[in-house]
């Protein structure tokens, strides 16, 4: 399903576990409590994406576009989102345990109680972004950018 037009679907509760959705174009689709664990989105377009309580535990992400996407209370435990853009994505209440945020652009996202213990936030653009009671446990924040984040 890689390059697989699906912008605006309804794909609420589906179970697309190791599922191949690089270059995918899910702009605007509703993902509410699917299952994409260890899923390849690697590349794919979800700008404004409904993710809520989406699975993505061990998927990868690399460079995947989620500008403005709702991901609160999302399972990203060990997801991939070097590269990813996040600018005011909304992961609040998110589990991102272990997760590769590495050179992610966070700016303006929100991520009030979300958990990053062990996130690796190295190098990543934090501007403006909510941390306000989240879990930052253990998590690297080498050379990230901090400017008027909320911590």
């Amino acid at each position: 399903m890689s390059y697989a037009e699906l912008q605006g679907a309804e794909l609420n509760y589906a179970k697309l576990q190791g599922a191949n959705l690089r270059y995918a174009e899910l702009q605007g689709a509703d993902l509410y409590q699917a299952n994409l664990q260890g899923a390849n989105l690697s590349d794919a377009k979800l700008q404004g994406a409904h993710l809520r309580e989406v699975n993505l535990q061990g998927a990868n992400l690399w460079y995947a576009n989620l500008q403005g996407a709702n991901l609160s209370g999302a399972k990203l435990q060990r997801a991939h989102l070097r590269n990813a853009d996040l600018q005011d994505a909304n992961l609040s209440k998110a589990d991102l345990q272990d997760a590769n945020l590495s050179e992610a652009d966070l700016q303006g996202a929100h991520l009030r109680n979300a958990d990053l213990q062990g996130a690796n936030l190295s190098y990543a653009k934090l501007q403006d972004a909510d941390f306000k009671d989240a879990n930052l446990t253990s998590a690297n924040l080498s050379y990230a950018k901090l400017q008027d984040a909320n911590l």
